[in-house]
C-alpha cells in the first residue's frame, strides 16, 4: 500500500518514516517536507510549502496518511502561526488526501483535545480533530499522547524539565499523565492507518505510556 506521512522530521514522524520503509506491507512513503530527506528506495519526498500545496499532484494518491505535523506556540512565534502548523496545515492534507482517494487517515493530536477548551493548544488540537472527522474517512483515528518522550534534535527546556519530573513521578500517576514515548506513538499510527479499521477511533494518552 501507499502511505503519505506529514511531520516526517519531527521526533513522532522520524518514528514513524523509519517503521513505514522498513515494513514489507508498504509498498510506498510520500513524506512532502520542506527540506530534503535522506534517499530510500521506498521514499517520494516532494518538497513543498506548506501554505501552498500543489493540489493536483498526483503523490496525493495513496491509500492511507498519517499526520504528525505539530509544533508550539513558542516555537511558532504567535498564534496564527501555531494555527496553521497544528490545524491549517493537517486540515488541507487530510482535504487533498481524501480527493484523491484515501480511506485511512491517523493524526498524531494531544491528550485534552477539546474545541471548546480555553487553552489554545488544546483548542486548536480539537478543532483540527472536529474538521478532520468531517471529511468523512471510512477509517480516522486520533492518537492523543500526553507528554513525547525521546530524543529531539531542538532543545526545548520546559518539555525537558517536565520530562525529567514526569520520569521520576510515573509510578505515582496515572497513566494517563504518563510520558508518551515517541516509539509508542509512532507503532499505534503505523498500525491503525495500514489496517483501516472501518470508523472513527481514538487512542488515548493512557495506553501509549509505554508500560
Amino acid at each position: 500500500m501507499r502511505i503519505m506521512l506529514v511531520g516526517a522530521t519531527g521526533l513522532v514522524g522520524s518514528n514513524v518514516l523509519a517503521r513505514l520503509l522498513a515494513d514489507a506491507r508498504v509498498e510506498a512513503v510520500i513524506a512532502p517536507t520542506r527540506k530534503p530527506l535522506a534517499a530510500h528506495a521506498k521514499l517520494k519526498n516532494p518538497i513543498v510549502d506548506f501554505a501552498r500545496l500543489p493540489v493536483e499532484a498526483d503523490w496525493w494518491a495513496v491509500d492511507a496518511a498519517i499526520c504528525t505535523l505539530g509544533t508550539t506556540r513558542a516555537k511558532a512565534g504567535s498564534d496564527q502561526a501555531f494555527i496553521e502548523v497544528d490545524h491549517l496545515y493537517p486540515l488541507a492534507v487530510a482535504r487533498l488526501v481524501r480527493n484523491h482517494g484515501a480511506t485511512r487517515f491517523a493524526l498524531n493530536s494531544s491528550v485534552g483535545a477539546d474545541a471548546a477548551s480555553r487553552f489554545l493548544y488544546t483548542r486548536t488540537k480539537g478543532q483540527v480533530e472536529n474538521d478532520i472527522r468531517a471529511l468523512g474517512f471510512p477509517s480516522l483515528t486520533i492518537v492523543r499522547p500526553g507528554l513525547i518522550g525521546g530524543e529531539r534534535d531542538e532543545f526545548r527546556a520546559t518539555e525537558r524539565i517536565a520530562s525529567a519530573l514526569l520520569g521520576t513521578l510515573a509510578p505515582l500517576l496515572p497513566r494517563r499523565w504518563r510520558i508518551s514515548p515517541a516509539a509508542v506513538i509512532a507503532d499505534a499510527l503505523v498500525d491503525v492507518a495500514i489496517a483501516g479499521k472501518p470508523g472513527v477511533h481514538v487512542i488515548e494518552a493512557e495506553r501509549l505510556s509505554g508500560d
